[in-house]
């Protein structure tokens, strides 16, 4: 019995990291990931032999044990995930769920046929069965989840996982198992169902909301890039206007020309042509960058800074075609020069400036924005940007600078130093 025990647990480890593996998007190299997932089952390993064999009655030790390999198994999804946050811990109290179904599968195969061998095929294809069923029906979702950054509260979600591992826990296996009180396992039946079905529903929801959350920055988006074509349409008419104007006084410039070269008036003359020069300098369609989506979404927003009587003093180097979406990186573009406009559009004139330095080619993204800050900025702890002091409703800009950040797997920090505020993200695109 001891070594259908060893042999049951270990299976469960093995999935449990198979679980998060596949769930999770990694920090580290596929090898250093696998080595890590192989060390930490290992050790796990090695404490069951501890609880199991060498102190099998002692019902304190197998409660302490358990709570140490707890820890290390989610300690370990923690480590090798890219996001160390509550996305994260959710998964991997997820996991220990349905690695428990395996053992809790095994346990009421081993009752009902007394039979060691059937009891441990049935533990592994029940764990196989479970981990394809989810991988092809959620696992996208989950990639969803770990890579996006639409919602902060899942610690609340969290609690889902760890109400249904402690019921699971006190049917099967402590303080009595099932081989001692078999009558818990048809309640153990409908809870692994019940779960089933919550976290389907649960999460096909969440997915149902982010989409609604997308598709509300996609539109948006496709506002900002229309009321920008809309301005530079307008310019564009309002720039042809006035040099079909200069066309037509053009021949009048041109006889006052002739009259004052006879009279040798050159000055005059000269005054002329910079007058003409500055009319035509007037009129050309300001153009900041090749790319037309960035263009035109910057064009927009240095319209929006004007209306404020506000400075943009721009760097830009942004190529044609660039390694990022372009509609998500003018996105970011315009959450950021929006706060930026509208946090300094109360200051007295010569605080109103934003410096943005921003370049976007083939070898690296960098967004460098600073301006002054009079008011006291609180940071997120998680995420280490700013707060919105709006409420429930606002802040989603920065939402959605971060989930731009996480999924390129740039860096982004951002600091209010000396009553200016700067942000900087970085991605090398070599590395």
């Amino acid at each position: 019995m001891a070594y259908f025990k060893d042999i049951s647990y270990m299976l469960s480890h093995v999935f449990f990291m198979a679980y998060i593996y596949l769930f999770m998007i990694h920090r580290y190299s596929k090898t250093k990931t696998i080595f890590i997932c192989v060390i930490s089952c290992s050790v796990m390993n090695l404490l069951d032999l501890f609880k199991l064999n060498m102190f099998p009655e002692n019902k304190l030790c197998y409660f302490a044990t358990t709570i140490v390999q707890i820890t290390i198994a989610q300690f370990t999804g923690l480590f090798i995930s890219r996001g160390r946050n509550s996305k994260t811990l959710f998964i991997g109290l997820s996991a220990s769920n349905y690695v428990v179904i395996g053992s809790i599968s095994a346990s009421i195969i081993y009752i009902y046929t007394n039979h060691f061998g059937f009891a441990l095929i049935g533990n592994f294809v029940v764990h196989v069965i479970i981990l394809l069923a989810l991988y092809f029906k959620i696992g996208t979702i989950f990639q969803k989840f770990c890579e996006r950054d639409w919602e902060n509260n899942w610690w609340e979600l969290c609690l889902i996982p760890v109400f249904f591992f402690c019921s699971f826990s006190c049917l099967a296996f402590f303080p009595n198992t099932l081989y001692e009180y078999p009558a818990n396992i048809l309640v153990s039946i409908f809870l692994m169902i019940t779960m089933f079905v919550s976290y389907v529903v649960v999460l096909h929801y969440i997915d149902s909301e982010m989409r609604q959350v997308e598709g509300y920055w996609k539109n948006v988006m496709f506002e900002s890039y229309i009321k920008g074509l809309e301005s530079q349409n307008h310019l564009v008419e309002q720039s042809e206007q006035n040099l079909k104007v200069l066309r037509h006084d053009m021949r009048h410039y041109l006889m006052l020309i002739n009259s004052l070269l006879d009279q040798g008036k050159y000055e005059k003359i000269r005054n002329i042509t910079t007058h003409i020069n500055e009319v035509i300098g007037e009129n050309k369609v300001k153009r900041y960058c090749e790319n037309l989506i960035v263009n035109t979404v910057l064009m927009k927003m240095a319209e929006l800074a004007k209306s404020f009587e506000i400075t943009l003093n721009m760097d830009l180097l942004i190529q044609r075609q660039i390694p990022v979406n372009e509609y998500e990186f003018a996105m970011v573009l315009a959450n950021l020069l929006e706060n930026a406009v509208f946090s300094i559009k109360e200051l007295n004139s010569a605080k109103k400036y934003i410096n943005a330095k921003i370049h976007c080619t083939k070898e690296h993204l960098l967004i460098d924005m600073s301006n002054e800050c009079e008011e006291e900025i609180e940071f997120d702890t998680l995420t280490g940007l700013p707060k919105s002091k709006k409420g429930k409703n606002h802040g989603l800009g920065m939402q959605s600078v971060l989930t731009f950040s996480e999924k390129l797997g740039a860096n982004i920090d951002c600091y209010c130093e000396n009553n200016t505020f700067r942000i900087i993200l970085f991605l090398d695109f070599c590395d």
